[in-house]
This record gives C-alpha cells, sequence and structure tokens, in this order.
C-alpha cells in the first residue's frame, strides 16, 4: 500500500477504517538503525514547537529527560498556540533554514501543513518506533502521538438521565446548564452536525448551525477556553458540555464532579502528532525526538500523566486506567475520523459565521 493510499484512508470519516487500522499490527518492517548516543553527539540543539503548559513540562518529563538529553541532545522549546506556530511556518517557507526543528500539531493542522507544502515527507528509516505505530497514525508527513474521542461531560447531580448523545448535549430544555468552548469552534461544529444528522458521515454545516442557535437561544454559555469551562463546571455554573475523554479524566483527577458519556452518533478524533517543518535546521535530531516520543515508556507515561490512549501497539496500559481513557469495543465501533480536507477549506467561513452570527 502507498503511502498516499495510506493519507487518503485517513482523511476520510471513517469508522470502519480507523477500527481496521486500531486492530492491525504495524505493518511497517522493523528498520535497523540504531540511535546511540554517539550517533547524536553532534546535534547541540534541536528546536520543538509546542502549545507549552502541563504538556510542555509532560514532554520534558517523559521524553526529553529520559530520552534525549542522556545522547547529548539539548531541546529547546517554542511554546505557543497553534495557530501562530503555523503562521510562522508559512511565512518561513521561502527561508532556507527555518526557526524549529520539529512541531506539536494536532492531525488536522498537519494535514493543512501538508497542504501548504511546509512539511518534510518522512524517511520511516529514522524512525524504528514507527514500527509498532497504529497504521492509522502514521502519515507520509507526521504521525500522531497520543489520541483521544470527543465525549459528553455532565454532571450527574445537576443533569438527569445521563445523556447519551450529542443531540442531548445541544438540547436546548437544559438552558444555561450548557456549555460551549469558544477555540473549539471546528469540533462543536463537527459535533452539532453529527446531532444534527443523527450520525450521517459527513459534515452538515447547515444543520450544525441550525443545532446550535437553538442551544444559544436557550441560554447556553460560552467560555472563551478549556480552563474556563472546566473552572465552571467545578463551580456548578454548568453542568454540561463536550470535551475530550482525557480531558475529562484529568478534571475527574482534580476532583471536578463529572463523568462522560460516549455520544451514540458517533464519537469524533482527536490525535495530537508531530511534524517535521521542510527547512528544519536539524532534521535528524527532529528525528531522534520523533523516535523518542514513540519508546513504550513514554507512551505509557503520558497515558498515566494526561489520560489519552497511546498510539503505539506495544504500550502496556492498566485496566483500571484502561478503562477511563479509553473506549470499550463498542464505543471503538463508533469512533470516527475528521474530514481534513472538509474541515480546511470551510474553516474560515465556520469561524466567520461563529464570530459574527453566534458569538453576537
Amino acid at each position: 500500500m502507498t503511502r498516499d493510499k495510506i493519507a487518503n484512508q485517513h482523511i476520510g470519516m471513517s469508522r470502519r477504517g480507523f477500527m481496521k487500522a486500531l486492530g492491525a499490527s504495524a505493518s511497517a518492517a522493523a528498520i535497523g538503525v540504531s540511535f546511540s548516543g554517539e550517533a547524536f553527539a553532534q546535534q547541540a540543539k534541536v528546536v520543538i514547537g509546542t502549545w507549552g503548559g502541563d504538556y510542555g513540562k509532560l514532554l520534558t518529563k517523559n521524553v526529553e529527560t529520559i530520552f534525549l538529553t542522556p545522547k547529548g541532545i539539548e531541546v529547546v522549546q517554542d511554546q505557543a498556540s497553534d495557530a501562530p506556530r503555523r503562521a510562522k511556518m508559512v511565512a518561513e517557507k521561502r527561508l532556507p533554514r527555518g526557526t524549529t526543528d520539529i512541531q506539536a500539531l494536532s492531525s488536522a493542522n498537519i494535514y493543512e501543513m501538508q497542504e501548504a507544502g511546509v512539511l518534510e515527507q518522512l524517511d520511516w528509516s529514522k524512525i524504528p518506533n514507527a514500527k509498532n505505530l497504529i497504521p492509522t497514525m502514521k502519515y507520509p508527513y507526521g504521525i500522531g502521538q497520543i489520541y483521544s474521542g470527543k465525549v459528553i461531560v455532565y454532571n450527574p447531580k445537576m443533569i438527569t438521565p445521563a445523556p447519551t448523545s450529542f443531540k442531548d448535549a445541544f438540547d436546548p430544555k437544559w438552558g444555561n446548564k450548557i456549555g460551549i468552548i469558544d477555540i473549539q469552534y471546528i469540533y462543536v461544529f463537527v459535533a452539532a452536525s453529527l446531532a444534527a444528522t443523527g450520525g450521517k458521515s459527513g459534515i452538515d454545516i447547515e444543520g450544525a448551525k441550525k443545532v446550535l442557535l437553538a442551544c444559544k437561544a436557550g441560554g447556553a454559555r460560552i467560555y472563551p477556553t478549556n480552563e474556563a469551562f472546566a473552572q465552571a463546571l467545578k463551580t456548578e455554573e454548568i453542568g454540561m458540555g463536550i470535551m475530550w475523554k482525557a480531558r475529562a479524566v484529568q478534571w475527574q483527577n482534580a476532583g471536578i464532579p463529572v463523568e462522560s458519556a460516549a455520544p451514540s452518533e458517533g464519537i469524533p478524533l482527536y490525535i495530537s502528532g508531530f511534524a517535521i517543518p521542510k527547512n528544519a535546521p536539524n532534521k535528524e535530531g527532529a528525528y531522534a525526538y520523533m523516535n523518542a516520543m514513540l519508546e513504550k515508556q513514554a507512551q505509557e507515561a503520558f497515558a498515566v500523566d494526561m489520560g489519552y490512549n497511546p498510539t503505539v501497539t506495544n504500550a502496556v496500559v492498566a485496566a483500571d486506567l484502561q478503562k477511563r481513557i479509553g473506549f470499550t469495543l463498542e464505543e471503538q465501533k463508533r469512533l470516527i475520523d475528521l474530514d481534513y480536507a472538509f474541515l480546511a477549506k470551510n474553516d474560515a467561513a465556520m469561524k466567520e459565521w461563529w464570530d459574527k452570527v453566534f458569538k453576537a
């Protein structure tokens, strides 16, 4: 199977395709390349673009300190949200040398940057641990590091009976008990579309708009960030919304009274991964970083620390933790990948409507 075919399979919104890939063993052959400290001693510095915050700290703890520092690789984190980092990559496109060696991006953003022509096509011989990747997490221009799914989060004391669908999550009858996160407008559109269509493939923008406007008219509150939304859940200003299951687990660990429910219409995937800019000054160091993040130990640590699922088949997650962060076999059948091409094409129009109509 060619890499382009793998990419095409990944881009479509296909439950069957994801499940087939999830259950399959990694197809790439093991490559006999050594990542010894001696081989990378000359790589003085690797600059990684990342969101920073807790995620940046966990990269340092679980990847950099354990697997790269002993090899003489110094890591510098260029911390910013993904939008300015993506804009910077495009602005640096004409330069022979960019300012970062590897970038942390969502799978949707990897697709966008691939289309912009700023990413390096990966040389799998330089990523030995890629042999363990779930095939769906392996793209021509990037890899998935961790994944979760969009679910309904709710306070069982405030929301009864428990919601079972995105239709329930946007039901205007709940009034101002519903919270919606501004920065997640794309994923809110996807969830609202599923609510409007009952789970049919494809994204129904107009149907999503009707669902969202009815929800807003009922009194739904809009919060600027994930953190503001979490605080509203904690104080019981709201009792329900949508969020990645991994984040819900983090909130539970922090004592916020929420449960999660997998929506009946389908569970949109969130995949966080890494890509290498085409003009990265230190590509060998970037490959070393990419390989390190796929180490079994690093993947297992992220499952414990962040509540996200590993993307390598050799990672082992304790049964009690897997029950909290993962999905049952029945729920896995409802996991759906996003149509990145469609979202990239319609992003500007959706954002304009969101800002000028929905938030007005």
